[in-house]
């Protein structure tokens, strides 16, 4: 199949032929593949954007430079929580790659998109990220007086699922100067974190 008749079947209602096609275009990329990707995250059709998003979280860390020039720079703000989510897929996909330093970089920079939908995207992927995510996370939680934010923050560190996260999460809760809609979803974060830490293998 040629890249056009793959990039149509990223639309099609049958995920089995989406996802497919998917793993084909990532098989055959050429030096377009990336930024044709990303021409279709302003897509009206949201099973064709999300498709994109998911492409690009399969081809990997070689799509991150131009994921995070969008997040950081396109006006468009559905194109900058699709690029936040392509680099939580990223992270998802690739587990034992080093997560790019500029996609770090460029989600911290985006938790402070004024825009709900990018900034709750970023924190999340930043938990996907994982460890190497932990004083970003820990950094923005302390600074940050935007509520949405904090709760996704706290969710995000609960992902990371780490002694760290689980000293951070502890502190929240026992701090009376929080907002208490943030120490209820800490504590719930909390028995999330250590469910997982209880789950991985030692």
């Amino acid at each position: 199949m040629t890249q056009d008749t793959l990039f149509q079947q990223l639309k099609h209602p049958n995920p089995n032929l989406r996802e497919r096609a998917m793993w084909e275009i990532v098989d055959t990329r050429d030096e377009t593949t990336i930024s044709r990707l990303m021409d279709i995250l302003d897509d009206e059709d949201v099973v064709y954007r999300r498709a994109a998003v998911k492409t690009l979280g399969a081809i990997g860390t070689d799509a991150t430079p131009l994921i995070v020039e969008s997040l950081l720079n396109s006006d468009n703000v559905t194109v900058r929580g699709s690029c936040a989510k392509a680099l939580a897929q990223i992270a998802v996909n690739y587990r034992d790659v080093p997560f790019p330093v500029e996609g770090l970089q460029g989600l911290k920079a985006s938790l402070n998109d004024p825009n709900p939908v990018v900034h709750i995207a970023s924190a999340m992927a930043l938990g996907e990220v994982g460890a190497p995510a932990f004083d970003i996370l820990a950094e923005a939680l302390s600074t940050t007086d935007n509520l949405g934010l904090a709760v996704a923050i706290v969710n995000g560190l609960a992902s990371i699922g780490d002694e760290q996260a689980r000293e951070v999460l502890t502190q929240l809760i026992n701090d009376e100067s929080v907002d208490t809609y943030v120490r209820e979803t800490a504590t719930s974060a909390l028995s999330r974190l250590e469910l997982v830490m209880k789950n991985q293998p030692r």
